[in-house]
């Protein structure tokens, strides 16, 4: 037996309301532009909206014109969707709350997450949208997954709860070591004062 290996998501895909209300929130909200317009070739009686979310991976959304927004929060049950979570940079991040707020579009305030900040608010078809910022960059080669599976072993080591910024600065120290070499013998912290 073998895997089906996967290497990134390719798009995700959400039922939305009418087209314009769809554009006016992925592009006018959260500023993914819009990329690519056809038919839902399953649906002749729907559009098939495509946004790039920032990474260049797809959000795409079927819309219909009978449909409205419906704000209520979408179903959490089990198999359901619970959130979208779109990494947003640390400056995006400082302004969050006044463009959210600006906008009257209630949102949950600043959440810390120990490794992220992040907030949450729902789309116009009750969808739970965060937007989150990492508190760290990962070293050269490295990528966030990289830093947080040696966080999340230096965490478990030292028995704490969730992973923080220690954590994260350990990590990261790690990773610098084991991929750069040095022409030092002795790569233990020093006091030069």
């Amino acid at each position: 037996m073998r895997k089906l290996q996967t290497q990134g998501v390719h798009h995700i895909t959400l039922t939305g309301a009418d087209r314009q209300t769809s554009i006016d929130f992925w592009e006018g909200v959260l500023g993914m532009p819009f990329i690519f317009d056809q038919p839902n070739l399953d649906d002749p009686n729907e559009g098939h909206l495509y946004f790039d979310p920032g990474d260049g991976r797809l959000i795409t959304v079927f819309t219909n014109e009978n449909r409205e927004p419906d704000p209520r929060r979408t179903p959490t049950d089990a198999g359901c969707v619970h959130h979208l979570a779109f990494n947003v940079s640390k400056a995006t991040w400082s302004q969050a709350v006044e463009r959210l707020d600006e906008r009257g579009i209630r949102h949950s305030g600043p959440k810390d997450r120990g490794f992220m900040d992040s907030i949450y608010f729902t789309d116009p078809m009750g969808l739970l949208i965060e937007l989150a910022c990492y508190r760290f960059e990962p070293p050269v080669g490295c990528t966030h997954a990289d830093v947080m599976i040696e966080a999340h072993r230096i965490r478990v080591a030292r028995g704490d709860y969730n992973i923080a910024e220690v954590h994260l600065a350990d990590a990261i120290e790690l990773l610098v070591e084991r991929r750069q070499n040095t022409l030092s013998s002795d790569r233990s912290p020093k006091d030069p004062y």
